[in-house]
């Protein structure tokens, strides 16, 4: 039975994508390049382009300017216009699009060709194997969970053998149990594949869990993309580095590669302008407690989450920490502790002058 293996030019290459929409730019000289068989986010909040994009790329969208390859075709831009029937790509959106008057069966058939009609009945049962809904095939799309409806429309993706495969937030509407499970599940089928596939997500530990390579749009730009453990460890600036995960940020002095701050001379992991500074802590570089060699502090509030706890420190200087622990810490509020530092430190300019910088705050 074919796969969904992919060759080294089955890949995607966007150059120069700007949309505007109105007099409101969406996408400003966007690049963004696939490598075959390989999974690619785009991470980025509400409003910056990502769904734009992915539009662009199934053709459903054309770019004001710019140009988009897939498998080494030009599909838009420099007088190529092909259409979305044409591109061979496959788009799996948010909620599945199943059609509820068409068993599961009918459903992943919907995706074959033309060519593949003859042995429908042999390629639906290969595909839900493979996505493990073997024995479903009779079975309505409401008889079905919302994970089990999810694995059904990448069936069908699957079975048109797309080029390129775009997933746009496929897990937003499963609760947060489900969510974490179903797309461990694709990602696994997408890979054991070989299927070259982009994921459009606003959902962090999505794109890092999930992804090869991670491309951070932010305002219709592409800020940074890499690998998830570059974009985590090395961000190349400080709004990126609060977009990628969580930060616990101090202001200080950088001198010689070294940032002078309330929690002592931290060293930096990356070149910074000596003069003030911005270090962004990440949660898992502090410890904190009683017995250790550190900082003092004390504990100022605590409040509960259930997967962690945030203990409110507050240093001797005055300075405000927001601090998370993995376990209930059995500290009170005024209790004494201490805080220490793990490794070299992510540190930036500080902000221009008007540019607020929330000191001390772990968020994500």
């Amino acid at each position: 039975m074919p796969g969904c293996a992919v060759t080294d030019a089955a890949a995607v290459s966007a150059r120069g994508i700007h949309k505007a929409f109105g007099g409101r730019t969406v996408l400003c000289g966007v690049d963004l390049e696939m490598a075959a068989g390989s999974i690619t986010a785009v991470l980025g909040p509400s409003g910056c382009g990502k769904t734009t994009l992915l539009r662009i790329l199934a053709g459903f969208e054309d770019p004001d300017s710019g140009t988009v390859r897939i498998a080494g075709e030009t599909v838009a831009g420099d007088g190529a216009a092909v259409p979305v029937h044409r591109r061979r790509v496959g788009l799996m959106p948010q909620e599945g699009a199943l059609f509820p008057h068409l068993s599961v069966g009918e459903n992943v058939a919907f995706g074959l060709g033309r060519a593949d009609r003859a042995t429908a009945s042999a390629q639906v049962a290969h595909w839900l194997d493979v996505v493990g809904l073997e024995g479903l095939a009779d079975a309505r799309p409401h008889e079905i969970s919302g994970g089990q409806q999810q694995r059904v429309a990448l069936a069908r993706a699957l079975a048109a053998r797309p080029r390129v495969l775009l997933l746009d937030e496929p897990f937003a509407a499963l609760d947060a149990g489900l969510r974490v499970r179903v797309r461990e599940d694709i990602a696994t089928i997408l890979r054991d594949t070989g299927t070259t596939a982009l994921l459009v997500t606003h959902d962090q530990s999505e794109a890092l869990s999930l992804a090869d390579s991670v491309a951070l749009l932010i305002d219709g730009v592409i800020a940074q993309h890499g690998t998830p453990a570059d974009l985590y460890e090395r961000p190349g600036t400080l709004a990126n580095a609060r977009f990628i995960g969580s930060t616990v940020e101090i202001a200080g002095t950088a001198d010689a590669g070294t940032v002078h701050t309330s929690l002592g001379p931290l060293r930096t992991r990356g070149p910074v302008a000596d003069g003030p500074a911005v270090v962004a802590l990440r949660p898992e570089q502090l410890r904190f407690g009683t017995g250790l060699s550190g900082t003092p502090g004390r504990v100022t509030a605590r409040r509960f989450y259930g997967a962690d706890t945030v203990v409110h420190v507050a240093l001797t200087d005055g300075t405000a920490l927001r601090l998370r622990s993995p376990v209930p810490t059995g500290l009170d509020d005024g209790s004494p502790v201490t805080i220490e530092v793990a490794g070299d430190v992510l540190a930036y300019p500080s902000p221009t002058s008007g540019q607020r910088v929330p000191l001390g705050e772990a968020g994500s």
